[in-house]
């Protein structure tokens, strides 16, 4: 069964390997990256989203260069070296993959790297991101994050941004947000998911989504991708062994709330330092897949595998269609 995985730190591992240790790490094998090319295709994921992050302890006038030392780490180590790696720049290049082939997506994890530039956003456009997380978990000149302690909303940059993001078909991903800048997203964004978040009910941390959150997200045509970072999954991680049981959790939760058709998965794998007990590299989701058909009919775990984000991002083109924008 394959598997959409919508965000790892592989770009951000490359590049802070490459700067601070003076290492040299290898998309394809390295052992140090957790979706490195061999765990992929060892998992079954058949797309990969390659998240942009620059690190807030960066200076301001950095950023913008380390985002696009990223970019040229995907170009030329996760693309250029692995002909069966086809970056995906317009959602329907999906359905043109072959047997063997990985589908890479870029994505921007937090706008600081633009600053206040929308022409910078545009080249990232330009470049193939096609999922903008407004912040990461504090504020910046779009938006109050997740772990902002004033939990304002967004700016009127921030609407700017979202109002680009509904012209260019760009998801606008709501996983690091504030709750009034969720709820601002909400009503302002044409295309809404969450990347890479988790059940606030079952487990209480800012980073997760209430139930409130969620219905409001289902009704507004988005889907969740549940993560696999122990501390947004269990909230008692320290000292406990977080399962693959304790991730079904969440997906049950989500079913419950009516979301079956809206559950997908965003590992963040290269972005966590703890695991879940037998899912610790993209390699292990065959194994995660085979636990999940054992509670779930083989329709429904295709959904969460692939299927689910393959029909949201198909709505997504045909809306784009109709109205023009290619």
């Amino acid at each position: 069964m394959r598997i959409i995985d919508t965000h790892c730190d592989v770009l951000y591992k490359l590049q802070m390997a490459k700067r601070m240790s003076n290492k040299e790490l290898y998309f394809r094998t390295s052992s140090e990256i957790e979706a490195n090319l061999e765990r992929l295709k060892a998992g079954r994921v058949y797309v990969q989203f390659f998240a942009i992050f620059v690190d807030p302890t960066v200076p301001d006038h950095e950023k913008w260069a380390y985002a696009c030392e990223q970019i040229e780490l995907f170009h030329t180590e996760v693309i250029g070296n692995n002909p069966e790696m086809k970056h995906i720049q317009k959602w329907a290049q999906l359905a043109n993959l072959q047997e063997g082939e990985i589908g890479a997506v870029l994505t921007l994890e937090g706008a600081e790297p633009i600053g206040a530039d929308l022409d910078k956003l545009i080249y990232l456009y330009e470049e193939g991101i096609l999922s903008v997380g407004l912040t990461w978990n504090k504020a910046n000149l779009c938006a109050d994050g997740a772990l902002e302690q004033r939990h304002n909303g967004l700016t009127p940059f921030g609407e700017r941004v979202i109002s680009l993001n509904n012209d260019y078909g760009i998801l606008t991903d709501v996983s690091h947000l504030s709750e009034l800048s969720f709820w601002d997203v909400i009503d302002r964004a044409a295309y809404v998911f969450a990347s890479h978040s988790n059940v606030r009910t079952i487990c209480e941390h800012p980073r997760n989504l209430s139930d409130i959150q969620l219905n409001a997200l289902f009704v507004k045509g988005g889907m969740v991708n549940v993560t696999f970072y122990p501390p947004f999954i269990n909230e008692f991680y320290e000292g406990i062994d977080v399962t693959t049981d304790d991730v079904i959790r969440h997906i049950e939760y989500i079913c419950s709330l009516g979301g079956t058709d809206r559950i997908g998965f965003g590992s963040d794998f290269d972005g966590i330092d703890l695991y879940v007990d037998d899912l610790q590299n993209a390699s292990q989701y065959a194994a995660f897949i085979t636990k999940l058909q054992t509670y779930y009919s083989e329709e429904e775990v295709r959904g969460f595998a692939s299927e689910n984000v393959m029909s949201f991002l198909s709505q997504i083109d045909s809306s784009l269609s109709k109205g023009g924008i290619t």
